[in-house]
């Protein structure tokens, strides 16, 4: 994670070390609300990071008094270098430590494994203190250190219930040693400590191990930014490093190399895999004026490109942000489970003591109370409880961005499975977003080309500068028709209804249907009638008389096609059992003609929505007690995309939509649709399996070591088990893949 730094005038990140359990996260959390200034804070045990919501006054001493709050609760503040140097750590980085423990372990079980098979070896007890005392004193320090914060606080962990735990086992053997007879051999449970603490340390290694692989695409991500670029200037190529890299520079990218920067193609033509930002695994063919994404693999051709963008605003950064944050955030059902945590290990603690008092007044004797009140210590130790959601989500936040699905926070990726109706704008969202002009009829009879071509060049004056697709289409038709119009002067744009201003000494505007209804202006119903029957979206050029009502001087018929998998997309989402609906501002015709032509109903088609009211149709299906995704790409989405439970934008798109979503399609693929929802249900499935085999092993495991049915070595493996199979369990999701459809398992 990224050291203590400030990104945006209200947040900080935080690495935190030395957590080990989901009463840690809430101690931290509480320290940390502590801090004058601080508003919210948010802590991950699977990230081990801390997210600090403060007030944005200025105060220049707020990171060192968070970190100072972290130390005080007894944790680790990391730097931004050594929180990076444990997640890029080898696969057996910290393994020396367990292998001494079980090295250490291993004499003092292995005489209790033999007995049954009528060999006796026990070691005498000099030889068993020899081996324990390191594997307590040295090994279990840090176990001493974290329990010893956590009890100052008045607060418990892991730590806490270990430290204890093994101590009193290991206390209980000196005492038995002390009271025996001279030349009796005791039964001692020297191996009792020893092997909970080599247990606990195996199962805290297999955790760390866990977690590097499910921060993987993080990493992978990081792994493709280049070390060097090649400046290209008057005389020669110079290679630079990529923190010189600046906006404006002129850059060589030679066959097979990482594009090192968000850039504009100049000169040359190559193939570019874009499979690591996108998902798409087929190269895509780049010339000049092409945008190409930093990270992205070049392929046989030499290219000469401008950069656009470096570091933190580049497309590359912005993913790592993205992924970073969804993995940093806190699901809403890991509040429920803080909450529980948070009275979890002070009711151990009771329960621990309850048995000790009913074994001693049953007359079992205070060495049997001592060793099962122990095993109620050790098994009840709730590392799998602040794993279960953080870990699931990692994985599946991780998977889905190696696919080309970029979820950004962990609110949607719970809720998205429960989402029963998706939302779809039509132009650029269900359609190519590339309309063309393939009719312009002057005042609604057929006339001669060269009237035509007069108010072709009146409609591309009033579009020029205008990047709506409509007004790109009359500007292509305009450019083949070899016309070259001039920009019109007092321009005004009128969101959902057109654009009106002066051409040459008239007034002019391009209007919606809808607006030439407002305005008076009536075009010719039959041939209005005739397009949007062939699925035309229809406009007028209206010409505005001197003190007059306008009048109808053209009509426009713009016509899109669907995206390829368009009608697959919607196919496989009314598979699963959902509503489809499309919102559109085009009129019922045109929109009803597309809609069938991807399967859309007739009923689920809302059109003539203005931008302003995407929104309330999106409040409206919710009003109505359906769960809402939309997926938009405009700017004009984004407002629907934030009133939606899910939103989902394509990153295609605008960025103000991306913003606004809580999801992000890194290509136009609207298979990836059902594909998120999909992944979103495979990831609460696995939450939910988790939490089960979380709370599984406490709520049978303490009765079963309170009624003496188990031993403090069988709660030790036990509960080093509920650790690493809720890690594995969570990272079966990495062999999630797009297109599998089964039941989320």
């Amino acid at each position: 994670m990224n050291d203590a730094h400030t990104l945006s005038p209200h947040t900080v990140d935080l690495s935190v070390g030395g957590m080990t359990c989901a009463s840690c996260v809430g101690r931290v959390e509480r320290a940390l609300q502590q801090v004058p200034g601080v508003r919210e804070a948010s802590v991950n045990l699977a990230t081990e990071s801390a997210r600090i919501v403060v007030d944005a006054n200025g105060d220049e001493g707020i990171d060192a008094r968070l970190r100072r709050a972290v130390r005080s609760a007894g944790y680790e503040p990391r730097s931004a270098e050594a929180a990076q140097a444990a997640a890029d750590a080898s696969s057996w980085e910290g393994f020396l430590p367990v292998a001494a423990g079980l090295v250490l372990s291993a004499p003092l079980l292995a005489p209790m494994l033999l007995q049954p098979f009528g060999v006796h070896a026990m070691l005498s007890p000099w030889w068993q203190l020899l081996l324990a005392a390191p594997v307590q004193f040295w090994l279990g320090a840090r176990f001493y250190r974290a329990g010893w914060h956590a009890a100052r606080a008045l607060t418990g962990n892991m730590d806490l219930l270990v430290a204890l735990g093994t101590s009193a086992a290991f206390g209980l053997s000196l005492w038995l040693w002390w009271r025996a007879v001279p030349g009796e051999m005791p039964h001692l449970y020297f191996e009792a400590s020893a092997v909970v603490i080599s247990l606990v340390l195996l199962g805290k290694w297999l955790e760390a191990r866990a977690k590097r692989q499910a921060t993987s695409a993080i990493r992978a991500l990081q792994q493709l930014r280049p070390e060097v670029a090649h400046l290209v200037g008057p005389r020669k190529e110079t290679d630079v490093p990529m923190a010189e890299v600046m906006k404006g520079d002129t850059l060589a990218v030679r066959p097979g190399e990482r594009v090192p920067a968000d850039a504009r193609v100049l000169e040359g033509r190559s193939e570019v895999d874009e499979s690591m930002l996108t998902g798409e695994p087929l190269p895509v063919a780049k010339g000049p004026g092409d945008a190409l994404t930093g990270g992205s693999v070049n392929g046989a051709g030499r290219l000469v490109v401008e950069v656009r963008a470096v570091g933190a605003e580049s497309v590359l950064a912005r993913i790592i942000r993205l992924v970073e944050d969804a993995q940093a955030a806190k699901a809403p059902i890991q509040r429920l489970v803080d909450k529980v945590a948070a009275v979890f290990v002070p009711v151990v603690l009771g329960i621990a003591l309850l048995t000790l008092v009913a074994w001693w007044m049953a007359g079992a004797g205070s060495e049997a109370a001592l060793v099962h009140a122990v095993a109620v210590l050790v098994i009840a130790c709730p590392c799998a409880l602040g794993l279960a959601t953080p870990v699931a989500v990692m994985a599946g936040t991780g998977v889905a961005a190696k696919h080309g699905i970029l979820i950004k926070d962990a609110r949607s990726l719970e809720l998205a499975h429960k989402v029963d109706t998706v939302a779809f704008d039509k132009t650029g969202t269900l359609t190519l977003g590339t309309p063309a002009l393939t009719e312009l009829v002057p005042n609604g009879l057929p006339r001669a080309g060269e009237a035509t071509n007069d108010l072709l060049a009146v409609a591309a004056s009033l579009q020029r500068g205008s990047t709506h697709p409509l007004a790109k289409a009359v500007l292509d038709a305009a450019a083949k028709a070899g016309l070259d119009a001039a920009a019109a002067r007092d321009l005004q744009s009128e969101s959902g209804r057109g654009v009106r201003g002066v051409v040459d000494t008239g007034e002019w505007a391009i209007a919606s249907l809808r607006w030439c209804e407002e305005l008076g202006a009536v075009p010719d119903a039959s041939v209005v009638q005739r397009l949007q029957q062939r699925g035309a979206t229809v406009s007028a050029l209206l010409s505005f008389a001197a003190g007059g009502a306008p009048q109808v001087k053209a009509l426009l018929a713009f016509s899109d096609e669907p995206k390829p998998q368009a009608a697959d997309a919607v196919a496989a989402l009314q598979a699963r059992g959902l509503r489809v609906v499309m919102i559109s501002g085009d009129n019922v015709h045109a929109a009803q003609a597309m809609a069938a032509r991807v399967g859309i109903a007739p009923d689920d088609v809302r059109a003539e929505v203005l931008p302003a009211d995407k929104a309330a149709q999106v409040a409206a299906l919710r009003q109505g007690g359906r769960i809402v995704a939309m997926v938009g790409d405009g700017a004009n989405d984004a407002p629907a995309l934030a009133a939606a439970d899910v939103g989902i934008a394509m990153a295609n798109g605008t960025d103000v939509a991306m913003e606004a979503a809580g999801i992000t399609l890194m290509r136009g693929d609207l298979s990836l649709v059902a594909d998120a929802l999909d992944l979103s249900a495979r990831t609460v499935a696995k939450i939910r399996q988790n939490l089960f085999w979380a709370f599984a092993y406490n709520v049978v495991g303490i009765p079963f070591a309170a009624f003496g049915l188990l031993s403090p070595v069988v709660a030790g493996a036990a509960m080093a088990a509920s650790s690493v199979s809720v890690m594995a369990n969570a990272l079966l999701l990495r062999r999630w893949r797009p297109g599998d459809r089964r039941l989320a398992v």
